[in-house]
């Protein structure tokens, strides 16, 4: 599998938290339905508490917010940047 990147950006914020976002276009396959690959991070050095947005096989879409794991519904990169930056606002108190 060929996987090309799309987008990446990896710092810190505040000297406090680090920040990781990678989008890879893998191509279509049963694995990737979608045709991309990505793993969005956003880590609090201070307490450990971190927001991740990913897709993998057999998992798919998902979101983690600390230990708890939910489904995420894909609907683009876009939406997907969004959806990363709303939640790190929401869930670590600090706007992207």
């Amino acid at each position: 599998m060929k996987a090309d990147l799309v987008f990446w950006q990896k710092g810190r914020l505040q000297e406090r938290y680090v920040l990781e976002l990678k989008i890879h276009d893998v191509g279509r396959s049963v694995r990737y339905p979608d045709g991309i690959r990505y793993g969005l991070i956003c880590r609090d050095l201070k307490t450990g508490r971190r927001v991740l947005l990913d897709n993998h096989h057999p998992k798919g879409h998902h979101l983690h917010l600390d230990d708890r794991e939910l489904p995420y519904e894909f609907t683009g990169v876009p939406t997907l940047l969004f959806d990363f930056a709303r939640w790190v606002e929401s869930h670590l108190g600090v706007k992207l």
